[in-house]
């Protein structure tokens, strides 16, 4: 289960950090083990917060397309709601991974 979740965890900060170069929004940090949970707690901060700026981002872009800008253009807009699609779903896989993780600790005799 450690190495899934490793292979996973790496995966979604290369596209993390590759969406924060190209949108210039919060990176994450790049330790691959975080060794107290103050740090989870920062990287899962982080990981939301990019996430967030991704959608955010998304959002304005396509607001700009539907009132005519023309500095944005339909293919930017939908690249950008791509990212922030894939990058909410990824979230979504990992917050499942986590709830998961805890119930199996909670059902663990004592």
């Amino acid at each position: 289960m450690k190495i899934q979740n490793s292979a996973l965890f790496q995966e979604m900060q290369s596209m993390a950090l590759e969406a924060g170069r190209s949108n210039q929004v919060n990176k994450l940090p790049t330790q691959a083990q975080p060794t107290s949970s103050a740090q989870f707690g920062d990287l899962l901060s982080d990981a939301l917060n990019t996430v967030n700026g991704l959608q955010a981002d998304a959002k304005q872009k396509v607001t700009a397309v539907e009132m005519g800008d023309r500095n944005v253009s339909l293919a930017d807009a939908m690249i950008a709601s791509q990212k922030s699609s894939v990058a909410f779903e990824a979230t979504v896989q990992v917050r499942n991974k986590l709830v998961e993780a805890y119930k199996e600790i909670m059902n663990m005799p004592v």
